[in-house]
């Protein structure tokens, strides 16, 4: 896979994560968050991550689509997934072990493909 490839990747992936949290947030941070996703605070604040990754998501696909620099995008998402990993770690035992530990990794997988990607997208 070449830049482009790993970067339409993960566009598509953050696009349809962010939409699920977006329309779905209970449901879709459960397996982040565990019970407290059903509260309202969490409701709130999960509708607006998942805005984020759609806008992320979306302004890279456009930016790939126009032959416009993708590299910002990226590097945009790589900064969002290390405070995602961030916030999980520091939440320690506040959320499920095993969320934690997925999400952790999800976050830092993404962080370190974006970070990469975004240094020969638009060369």
């Amino acid at each position: 896979m070449d830049a482009r490839d790993l970067a339409k990747a993960n566009g598509y992936g953050r696009l349809a994560l962010g939409a699920g949290l977006a329309l779905a947030p209970a449901l879709a941070a459960r397996s982040w968050v565990g019970s407290d996703a059903s509260s309202t605070g969490a409701k709130v604040l999960g509708s607006a991550l998942g805005a984020r990754d759609v806008a992320l998501g979306l302004g890279v696909l456009l930016a790939l689509k126009n032959d416009a620099p993708a590299r910002g995008w990226l590097e945009g998402a790589a900064l969002a997934d290390t405070v995602d990993f961030a916030a999980t770690a520091l939440a320690g035992d506040g959320i499920p072990r095993a969320s934690r530990w997925g999400i952790m990794a999800l976050a830092a997988g993404s962080a370190v493909q974006c970070a990469l990607t975004a240094r020969s997208i638009d060369d």
